[in-house]
């Protein structure tokens, strides 16, 4: 035997040993319903390229799960574990196979040394691609005013591999927020850094530029950017932001307002193009965004009141005024689409999916801070027509929110904590033909179970990327500690 051959002759011996040890199951009893698993897979719908939809039983008592999956368009897989552990290629062979087309998944369960086996669930999968690399989030433990250990990260879609992009390790005391790309773009994006070192992060054309994190002539930071799709230009809002804490298990904690702005901010003068429109007197502007092809800034707005007294009266209504990209200046008409008046609610986190089509947004009872709303549903907003709905086949009990398209705008994914009502965990849902959307699912991990049971933090402002992103941790933790910031002069 040569040596080259010897790992060949182990590796079958491997195969071999663990396919002797899967048996198929015998002495069955059939149970006529579905199984109770986590995450629930059945019926959802999902994209060619996705990572496996590993899942386990939620009853702690099953010991074995016996997994069999079958396309309809051939292929199959077989798996038997404590979860439902799916080799990745073979996983990706079979879904690719299937595009168009479903997955029949028969499980069956061992506790106690019997068997059930449970009537098959299906999976459907989309001819729609992807068409994203990954994702990236911040992940944030549960706190409200220490900067206790959070991060930056980047996950691959088609595996479970995640890589942190930046940790406030890098820089002690900082507070990380708010990893923005330009349309998935991984070679445009901006983050806030709050903290001693605090700093407005821009990268773009290969370069990093850090901001000075306030302007004093606009009386608070830059925070809630949004790029225009052409990259030179990107919309903030200015918060004075407090919080306040109930004394009711149904909600925490409030963040709100004193005062909101909503600006222009041009990259390649630094200056800030404020307007009387969109920085009222005795209004809050927030949480802006450019339409996909640049000719309208969304952004919402209420009256102010006194606070904190009254907080719960703030209801924001959804407008947009025109942009013009060439003088960076806005038009001279506000319209207001979604109008509190009539609707007697909050709108939150516009954003337009990039096609045109679409614009999505949180709906809540008052406020702008959705997270903390269990009330918080996700809306829809069709830009053709004007008229609006709730996204009832997405929405649960629990709060809804911080939303984003793939660039074909098929596919969108946003947070919820329909899970335990107390971490926000990320959803994936895509359009159909009818232009509903289809059952969410929950992002995949490799053992999902005790993953989500034992992750102790909340998934936060995430957003799809067309590749990994170029960021280096030791090179910006140094800029970040570095003093040196570009300052920024308001437009006269």
């Amino acid at each position: 035997m040569t040596p080259s051959s010897k790992p060949l002759v182990l590796l079958l011996l491997v195969t071999v040993l663990l396919g002797a040890c899967r048996h198929t199951p015998t002495n069955v009893t059939d149970t006529g319903t579905e199984p109770d698993i986590f995450p629930d897979y059945a019926g959802v719908t999902i994209p060619v390229g996705i990572a496996p939809l590993n899942f386990a039983m939620t009853d702690d008592e099953v010991d074995v799960v016996d997994v069999v999956v079958t396309g309809k368009n051939g292929g199959s897989l077989h798996v038997q574990g404590a979860d439902a552990d799916f080799d990745i290629e073979e996983w990706h062979d079979v879904v690719s196979r299937n595009a168009g087309a479903s997955l029949m998944v028969t499980v069956c369960a061992r506790r106690n040394g019997a068997w059930t086996r449970y009537r098959p669930f299906t999976v459907y999968v989309s001819r729609e691609p992807l068409d994203a690399w990954g994702i990236t989030y911040r992940l944030i433990p549960p706190s409200y005013e220490l900067y206790s250990g959070m991060g930056l990260y980047e996950r691959e879609l088609s595996t479970f591999d995640e890589k942190a992009l930046l940790l406030n390790t890098q820089s002690p005391g900082m507070c990380l927020n708010c990893h923005t790309p330009n349309r998935t773009n991984p070679e445009q994006y901006v983050f806030h850094v709050r903290g001693a070192h605090g700093a407005t992060v821009i990268h773009r054309q290969g370069a990093d530029e850090l901001l000075k994190a306030r302007n004093d002539s606009l009386g608070g930071s830059m925070v809630y950017p949004y790029w225009h799709p052409g990259g030179r230009y990107l919309a903030f809002s200015t918060n004075s932001t407090a919080q306040l804490f109930h004394t009711t298990q149904k909600k925490r904690i409030e963040v709100f307002d004193s005062k909101s702005d909503v600006f222009v901010y041009d990259t390649q003068t630094h200056l800030l193009l404020s307007d009387t429109l969109t920085m009222r007197e005795g209004w809050s502007e927030n949480t802006p965004a450019f339409s996909p092809d640049g000719r309208w800034l969304y952004y919402t707005t209420a009256r102010r009141r006194d606070y904190p007294a009254h907080y719960d009266e703030v209801r924001y209504s959804l407008c947009r005024v025109a942009f013009d990209a060439t003088t960076g200046r806005l038009g001279q008409q506000v319209d207001t689409l979604v109008n509190t008046r009539l609707t007697g609610k909050s709108v939150t986190w516009p954003r337009p999916s990039y096609d045109g089509r679409y614009l999505m947004y949180t709906q809540l009872d008052y406020g702008y801070f959705s997270v903390w709303h269990p009330e918080a549903d996700l809306w829809l907003l069709d830009l053709k027509s004007l008229k609006t709905r709730a996204m009832k086949e997405v929405n649960s009990p629990r709060s809804e929110s911080f939303h984003n398209f793939t660039p074909g705008s098929r596919w969108f994914l946003f947070t919820s904590r329909r899970g335990d009502g107390l971490y926000t965990r990320i959803y994936l849902s895509s359009f159909d033909a009818t232009g509903r959307a289809t059952k969410p699912f929950l992002l995949p991990q490799r053992h999902p179970k005790t993953y989500y049971r034992d992750l102790l933090y909340s998934y936060n402002t995430p957003d799809f990327t067309a590749a990994p992103v170029p960021l280096d941790a030791r090179s910006m933790g140094r800029h970040i500690e570095d003093e040196h910031r570009v300052e920024t002069k308001v437009r006269e």
